[in-house]
């Protein structure tokens, strides 16, 4: 066992889990992020120490290993260092592959919905006192952590495509949620994206059982069929699915439905997650609690109090006059599941949408699709684009996407000057939309919207 780690992104959502799982396990752990965040502050509170200055100087002496984001810049004088210094290291990726492949483990992958998908299944096999280790790419709202730790019977991990780091890994059972193209930075094409996800595939364990959405076109499914026949393959969604959901309706927010398998159903489920997205990964998390032989009567009652994630439509505030969710919808696909979902709870309502592109690269792949989804609003305002990893394309920016916006009321703002904007405009529904650092501006946002509220109510 390590003694002395030390993280270079640690304040990543995939970093901060391992560097929680190690910490728990008495390791001394070390880090370097370029952001303080309330997620970094957190984990200083759990004993770990962490600077955010790119200074060699402050890497500790003693270390057994350094633990690499997939996404650390060649540039970083810290990453030079360790090169230079010949300290051992490895990419998350390959850590979460060493620690998963002595247990049995549960993979979810897909271009959406790993998170909520993993996040729910994680819930029902923790209230079912199975023990569990969980590594999430969210803050499930139950927990105020990304990584629950009840003992390792089962593992459940994200299966990351970025960086192809989803291929470390070698599940029981896994779930591919979608293959809506992504990180074509990555792969280049959509079909070299496909293949590697079937690379993934290959890595299940035989006999396991592999969960395919029905929004996996159907030509895409029987190629895993073809290619896979060692699998116990269940395609899962609505309509014709093997695993299925009915909707019911809604009720403030809730979604009532049906989950049906084979020729039996669970009746009247109650989730508190908008949208048939959340359904379909409600789904899939429920036929893995069931593949672990978990009852019927605690997934009800775990579904039930299932609070969410932060940042997958995240209620913020709610008044009379004004409502504020918070999502991390960054791909056209992601943005029209959440827009769909807000309709279909405030039906009749105006809906405005703060969207704060993520990646150059994503925002050129993806400029018409932005434009077309973020257009069935009834209100845009964009903030300038949040880079993250990679360097400026020309000719790509937020106002790109805005000069191809269609609807009529639609605003482009930096976000120093967006809560004055909103102070200035006619608000109902707001969603704040994107990967980016919106959610750090959060009470600005909520304070702007309610404030304008509160001084309409005594007018």
């Amino acid at each position: 066992m390590y003694k002395n780690l030390y993280f270079i992104g640690i304040g990543g959502i995939g970093m901060s889990a391992l560097a929680r799982y190690f910490n728990q396990r008495g390791v001394v752990i070390y880090g370097y992020d370029k952001t303080e965040t309330e997620l970094t502050r957190q984990l200083e509170l759990e004993g770990m120490s962490i600077h955010y200055e790119d200074r060699p100087d402050l890497i500790p002496q003693a270390l057994d290993m350094v633990i690499l984001t997939p996404a650390v810049p060649n540039d970083l004088k810290e990453y030079q260092t360790i090169l230079e210094r010949n300290i051992p290291y490895l990419k998350r990726s390959q850590v979460l592959g060493q620690i998963t492949a002595g247990n049995k483990n549960i993979a979810v992958a897909g271009t959406h919905g790993k998170t909520t998908t993993s996040c729910l299944l994680a819930h029902l096999i923790y209230c079912a006192n199975i023990p569990m280790t969980a590594f999430l790419g969210g803050i499930a709202v139950n927990y105020q952590s990304n990584y629950l730790d009840t003992g390792d019977d089962w593992m459940v991990e994200e299966a990351d495509e970025y960086d192809r780091s989803f291929l470390q890994l070698s599940p029981d059972l896994a779930v591919i949620g979608s293959l809506d193209p992504d990180h074509l930075d990555i792969y280049g094409t959509h079909e070299a994206m496909i293949e590697t996800y079937l690379e993934f595939a290959r890595k299940i364990k035989p006999n396991g059982l592999l969960l395919l959405s029905d929004t996996i076109p159907k030509q895409v499914q029987d190629q895993f069929r073809n290619q896979l026949q060692s699998l116990r393959i269940k395609t899962y969604g609505i309509g014709q699915s093997d695993l299925r959901f009915e909707v019911i309706g809604t009720d403030s927010g809730w979604m009532l439905f049906n989950y049906i398998r084979n020729n039996y159903n669970m009746s009247n489920l109650r989730l508190r997650m908008p949208g048939n997205h959340n359904l379909r990964n409600a789904v899939a998390a429920i036929t893995l609690a069931e593949e672990l032989g978990i009852s019927q009567e605690s997934i009800r009652m775990s579904l039930e109090n299932f609070k969410g994630i932060k940042r997958r439509f995240e209620w913020i505030e709610e008044s009379n006059r004004r409502v504020l969710i918070d999502d991390y919808a960054h791909h056209p696909e992601e943005l029209r599941a959440a827009i769909e979902a807000c309709r279909s709870i405030y039906p009749g309502r105006n809906i405005t949408g703060i969207f704060q592109p993520h990646l150059y690269s994503r925002t050129r792949d993806f400029l018409h699709e932005f434009a077309h989804v973020l257009s069935q609003l009834d209100q845009v305002i964009l903030v300038e684009l949040y880079p993250a990893r990679e360097p400026a394309i020309l000719g790509i920016s937020s106002e790109t996407i805005y000069n191809l916006l269609t609807v009529d009321s639609k605003y482009l703002t930096t976000k120093k000057q967006l809560p004055e904007l909103l102070r200035t405009l006619q608000l109902d529904v707001v969603m704040t939309l994107g990967a980016g650092d919106l959610d750090m501006m959060q009470n600005e946002i909520k304070h702007a919207i309610f404030e304008k509220a509160a001084i309409t109510n005594l007018l």
